[in-house]
């Protein structure tokens, strides 16, 4: 009858598995059971000495850091400022609390149940859906491609901010056009473009007529965008070790800084009326959809969820770390500075507003030009610009780098789970594995430094942090909530904290995520619109056909996984779909021990299951 049956023999052959690895042993049932000398020294492709971070508020930090990024300061206050201001925060916060924080204990709990990243993770909570992990890590690989093109920007800017004048002050240089340049902003006269603007376009980027017109390299942010990989390198090359230790700063001078600006420009004239501008309800906006399903995909892509990156973050936690306490600071604390950065911009605004006798809605914006436009100009006319303008560049690195940090990771973290021992043989040390990712990285982002790359750069991101995002958010939700199901997940939470978890987190998980996340799936293909730069250049089809391919770099894993783990499956097609639909990890194996056996697991060891 087994290892539970009073008569059974005194040895008997028990396996011990750490997700997905496994070893045999035999152990005498009737002696004391030594849990520590059951543990292998060697198991699969990992040690029993997996990295763990040193300590949790280095998990907190390096997920604050994640979570808040160049999106919280360039996106988040123009979406709240165009989607009824402070009406925009029911929405906002309606879909934090029904999607965003179940979701992100979600992610948390699967990564530190299984210590695995989210490839392999997945795998064993769904086969069905292993391809979800894959898909995680592609996007997440593909996004950190082209995200540290901004870090790059964000150097040029900050090593150009120490001259006196600014460089993008007067339309008296060799790339400014002087017949339609203007000092400061030249509101409705469409015909002029500020001198920040055109800085931007023709020094920095100088950019090309469309995304046919490749042009040459920017050699200028060729080397800067090498420097801005090396900076990676070498604050992550250690693994969990040595980011461990750089988000102390990174993860917090960001905070120290936007309170020093907010501080600062509310003491500017006009800064009020800006900071109405941001919060004023409009309450009808309420009734529109776009509303709430840009609330919800503002929390879905500020919090991370669905690039596996939270997963393979706390992959290096402790068995029993308290993560319900990791996800209220870490969704919280993102949604703070959220608003946060609305105050800080929009008094910038306001002051810009005021000094050029222009409406507010002539300077508000979103993205790449809010940070990279409109604060250079707002620096040029603020008092000790020189000491300003640095550190506010320095701050992007730093929001930038946090994420970056993650991004990378992710790819690291699977090459090892998935076959670290092969690739170690071939390059020795995890290090080497790091640089190898990172050169990778480097090489797929070089189209973006080209004269043409700003349309290369629009296209991606529109492609993968738009579309494939909430198609990789449906399936893992689906593969999660619904195939492993909240009762599983209770039991993985149990196990961990001690107690389970509440009816709020329960029937999120049963029915308000899992339908929230599907509305906005199917409101991103009803309202989906074609990729466009500016207000005027849209892509030309061939340019559409490459985007939708960049899209399905990440999605065609999903089917592929699936069709996989069908065939290898043996029986009927539905057996073997049922068979690929139930998860390969034991949720409760002490229970299959009789009572007067059974013994407390050190977290070392997550399941013992009878063979």
């Amino acid at each position: 009858m087994g290892v539970g049956s009073e008569n059974a023999a005194s040895t008997t052959k028990l396996s011990i598995r750490h997700g997905v690895y496994k070893e045999e042993t035999n152990i005498d049932l009737k002696a004391p059971l030594n849990v520590e000398g059951m543990l292998p020294k060697k198991v699969g492709h990992m040690t029993a000495e997996r990295a763990i971070w040193g300590r949790r508020l280095e998990f907190v930090l390096a997920s604050v850091g994640y979570a808040v990024g160049l999106g919280n300061v360039w996106r988040f206050p123009y979406l709240c400022y165009r989607s009824g201001g402070g009406a925009f925060l029911i929405p906002y916060f309606l879909m934090l609390f029904l999607c965003g924080i179940p979701l992100l204990f979600m992610e948390f709990a699967i990564g530190q149940y299984t210590r695995l990243g989210p490839v392999h993770a997945l795998a064993k909570i769904c086969p069905l859906f292993k391809g979800v992990g894959i898909a995680t890590v592609v996007i997440s690989f593909v996004l950190c491609t082209y995200y540290n093109v901004l870090m790059s920007w964000a150097l040029y800017y900050f090593f150009n901010s120490f001259r006196a004048p600014f460089p993008w002050q007067s339309c008296n240089n060799t790339w400014n056009a002087v017949g339609n340049c203007s000092i400061g902003f030249p509101g409705n006269t469409t015909h002029l473009h500020s001198a920040s603007q055109q800085y931007f376009d023709h020094r920095l980027l100088e950019i090309t007529n469309g995304i046919e017109e490749a042009g040459g390299l920017r050699w200028e942010l060729f080397g800067i965008l090498i420097l801005a990989w090396v900076i990676v390198y070498l604050c992550i090359f250690k693994g969990v070790k040595s980011t461990g230790k750089v988000v102390y700063f990174t993860a917090t001078f960001p905070y120290f800084m936007l309170f020093v600006l907010l501080i600062n420009n509310v003491q500017l004239p006009g800064a009020k009326n800006g900071m109405l501008y941001f919060l004023k309800p409009k309450w009808s906006k309420l009734l529109d959809v776009q509303v709430w399903v840009n609330a919800a995909a503002q929390v879905f892509n500020s919090i991370g969820i669905g690039f596996g990156t939270m997963i393979s973050m706390a992959s290096y936690n402790k068995f029993n770390n308290n993560i319900l306490r990791d996800t209220l600071i870490v969704s919280l604390a993102n949604s703070a500075t959220s608003i946060l950065a609305g105050f800080v911009i929009f008094s910038a605004i306001g002051y810009m507003a005021h000094v050029h006798n222009l409406p507010v809605d002539d300077i508000a914006t979103d993205g790449p030009g809010l940070v990279f436009v409109v604060y250079p100009e707002v620096f040029s006319t603020m008092p000790l610009p020189q000491l300003w303008a640095p550190l506010f560049f320095f701050m992007l690195l730093c929001l930038g780098l946090d994420s970056q940090f993650a991004m990378v990771e992710v790819a690291v973290t699977s090459i090892m789970d998935g076959c670290g021992p092969k690739v170690l043989r071939v390059l020795k040390r995890q290090e080497v594995i790091v640089l190898a990712v990172c050169v990778i990285g480097f090489l797929l982002g070089i189209p973006h430094i080209t004269k043409g790359g700003m349309y290369v750069f629009q296209l991606m991101d529109h492609y993968t942090a738009v579309v494939s995002l909430m198609f990789l958010a449906f399936f893992e939700v689906l593969a999660v909530c619904w195939v492993f199901g909240q009762r599983r997940m209770t039991i993985v939470i149990k196990r961990m904290l001690g107690k389970a978890p509440n009816i709020y987190f329960r029937s999120c998980w049963m029915f308000f995520s899992p339908v929230l996340v599907l509305c906005i799936l199917i409101s991103s293909i009803v309202q989906y619109t074609p990729a466009r730069y500016g207000k005027s250049y849209t892509y030309p089809v061939w340019a559409e056909v490459v985007g939708w391919g960049i899209s399905l770099v990440s999605i065609v894993w999903i089917p592929l996984g699936a069709l996989h783990e069908i065939c290898r499956n043996k029986g009927t097609l539905m057996q073997r779909i049922k068979t690929a639909m139930t998860p390969t990890i034991e949720l409760d194996p002490v229970n299959h021990l009789p009572e007067k056996q059974r013994v407390d697991i050190p977290e070392s060891v997550v399941f013992i299951t009878p063979l």
